[in-house]
């Protein structure tokens, strides 16, 4: 499951005691070599279905996995994470700017109180929804979309419900009652959860919350092929 130079398990036990914050800036340097980085065949998919951009933001940026992708398709670029720590690794591994890419700012912010106004035309987020408590998804919809120019995109991958019982489901759902018991017992809190943000509840918020949207579903190759793309545009 892991590779050679991930977290040991001690390490990803210290994450998990700390606050989200401070979890993932332990977990910075080795963030990349954990199962937890979206997967290269979900960030080059979704960028073969991006069209061209002038502005882009990514929220939750983490080490940068997402900019990378999205580099050759626009002029630039906004990193947001609340994470120094990840930040930090971004910028090691990207640095400003690439040879023929989009200029790229890192921005460290909190993505439920983000401080952009009708300035990108594409914001994209990618493995970061587990983070977004459910009584806060709105707040977060709002920010995207107060964030994007008339006519802008929010570009995402989710899923739906896996089946009841399913492998998937049983592991998100004790994954979740672990971390609920946790929060419970130990300060600070770490907000992490699975099964989030997910098809069709998802399409329903968007929609009410001003978007238009289009699901594309069956792009992504095995074993992501449950994975679907949802393309809101704020209208």
């Amino acid at each position: 499951m892991f590779h050679p130079n991930g977290p040991t398990f001690f390490e990803l036990a210290r994450q998990g005691l700390s606050s989200t914050q401070r979890g993932y800036d332990l977990l910075a340097p080795k963030f990349d070599y954990t199962p937890f980085r979206t997967p290269d065949a979900i960030l080059t998919g979704v960028a073969r279905e991006i069209a061209p951009f002038e502005d882009a933001l990514d929220v939750c940026c983490g080490t940068g996995a997402a900019v990378w992708a999205l580099r050759p398709l626009g002029k630039r670029i906004v990193g947001l994470d609340f994470s120094a720590g990840m930040l930090a690794e971004a910028r090691r591994r990207l640095g400003p700017a690439g040879a023929g890419g989009a200029a790229v700012e890192w921005v460290e912010g909190d993505a439920l109180d983000m401080p952009f106004v009708s300035r990108f035309d594409l914001v994209t987020s990618f493995g970061a929804f587990g983070h977004i408590l459910p009584k806060d998804e709105p707040r977060f919809v709002r920010g995207v979309r107060r964030a994007l120019k008339p006519g802008g995109t929010f570009a995402f991958v989710t899923a739906r419900e896996p089946r009841a019982f399913s492998r998937a489901w049983l592991f998100g759902r004790t994954y979740n009652a672990v971390t609920h018991i946790r929060n419970a017992v130990w300060r600070p809190k770490f907000i992490m959860f699975y099964l989030t943000f997910l098809l069709p509840a998802v399409q329903a918020l968007l929609e009410a919350e001003g978007f238009s949207v289009t699901l594309r579903e069956g792009i992504f190759p095995a074993p992501y092929t449950r994975a679907g793309l949802v393309l809101a545009r704020k209208t």
